[in-house]
């Protein structure tokens, strides 16, 4: 039985394209409104965050809760939807 949401399922499903930021599992409106003052409106720019930080989960949560007020679980549930993202489609 798979734990991930059924946000988190739409999400690695299909090419990122110009998503906004709340389509990323763990980020609503508020953490997601956080992100977008700071420049990372589209999920392709967290992304990018992601991959500069070497897809590594402690600096990236690291990182997610200092721009954003972001929660272990709310960090978790982000860096697994793009870690399995870029399993799928890099």
């Amino acid at each position: 039985m798979s734990t991930t949401s059924k946000k988190h399922r739409n999400f690695v499903a299909e090419p990122m394209g110009e998503k906004p930021v709340t389509d990323l599992s763990g980020i609503g409106e508020t953490l997601g409104s956080r992100l977008a003052s700071q420049g990372f409106d589209k999920a392709y720019v967290v992304l990018g965050q992601f991959l500069v930080l070497k897809k590594e989960e402690e600096l990236f949560c690291d990182w997610l809760k200092e721009v954003c007020e972001a929660n272990k679980k709310q960090c978790g549930d982000c860096y697994t939807c793009l870690k399995e993202w870029c399993d799928a489609f890099l």
